[in-house]
């Protein structure tokens, strides 16, 4: 196959890239580089795959429509996997026009170019942030998304219609996947396990957001790139997926696990939960298991020792 993949430099992008290059396929991948934060760790990203003869690196922006247009006139596309997207659910709060412009409008670019391209597939990246502040658990598919609670879940849940509107008014096949709080090595420098390591590591004070008794469903990012390269072959008829680990952990929880990992207590500082911020997430995969065969594999103690380990690395710790 050729698989084009849009923010290829990013955490999951990354990963999943050189996955589909090692089993043999062509990867087109599309990133802006973009100062969210550092852009030389997106390029580290990419080292071990830059000089594979079978990857091409296009540098830009899902909004220039120009480029999407150019991408698909050159290449012979199989399988899109849109991850390209503004992330993070705190910043989405202080900055929602931007947010709306990247992830709804770039999407609707990619979606009416891909019209002109019926027999490329497109995996769309969405998010458990959908399913908002709710005691309904486990999270299933066919859940009200009718109040999200920041602006990136709102834009995902556009992305998610988008992806539907254009599956009726146009010959689009599509599959959307609702990623849960997905960790390991590469993850942004931004989030939270990122985060805490780093102060972990560096003996500075870890802050928590809340009184620890919040809820996550973290998944590791082996797991979830099997759980795409799995759905890459589904027909594209308009399946929701969620792919998540559906054993979720106090925040209190993972911060001692983590403890055990690095070798050092940390001293914690409490806070008020953000704006923005669920209480909980926790991903019924029963659709993922029926549909993709998915059955995620790395435990939570295994997970955070490989990204600690990466973080040793990359950063001379």
């Amino acid at each position: 196959m050729t698989i084009f993949i849009t923010g290829v430099a990013g955490f999951i992008g990354s990963h999943t890239a050189e996955y589909f290059l090692k089993k043999g396929d062509s990867v087109i991948g599309l990133d802006n580089f973009d100062d969210f934060y550092d852009s030389s760790i997106k390029h580290q990203n990419l080292s071990q795959i830059n000089n594979d003869p079978m990857f091409s690196l296009y540098s830009g922006n899902i909004l220039d429509k120009n480029l999407l247009n150019d991408v698909f006139n050159t290449h012979s596309i199989d399988l899109v996997l849109h991850l390209a997207a503004k992330a993070g659910v705190r910043p989405s709060v202080l900055n929602p026009e931007l947010y709306q412009s990247v992830n709804v409008h770039g999407t609707r670019n990619l979606l009416e170019v891909m019209a002109h391209y019926p027999s490329s597939k497109l995996l769309f990246a969405s998010s458990s942030s959908v399913y908002g502040e709710t005691n309904i658990v486990p999270f299933n598919e066919f859940d009200d998304l009718s109040e999200p609670v920041s602006p990136y879940a709102s834009t995902k849940i556009q992305g998610e219609l988008l992806c539907k509107e254009f599956g009726l008014s146009t010959e689009l096949k599509y599959t959307i996947l609702r990623f849960f709080s997905v960790y390991g090595p590469r993850q942004r420098p931004d989030m939270g396990i990122s985060k805490f390591f780093n102060q972990l590591m560096n003996q500075l004070p870890v802050t928590l957001y809340g009184d620890g008794s919040t809820r996550r469903d973290y998944t590791f990012v082996g797991d979830i790139v099997q759980g795409i390269v799995a759905a890459s072959k589904l027909p594209g008829n308009g399946k929701i997926i969620n792919l998540g680990n559906s054993e979720p952990i106090t925040l209190s929880t993972l911060i001692s696990a983590m403890e055990l990992v690095v070798g050092k207590k940390a001293n914690i500082q409490y806070q008020e939960r953000k704006e923005g911020d669920v209480f909980q997430t926790y991903a019924d995969i029963t659709a993922a298991k029926e549909m993709l065969d998915y059955a995620p594999k790395t435990g939570l103690i295994e997970g955070l020792k490989s990204q600690f380990e990466y973080l040793k690395i990359t950063t001379g710790a």
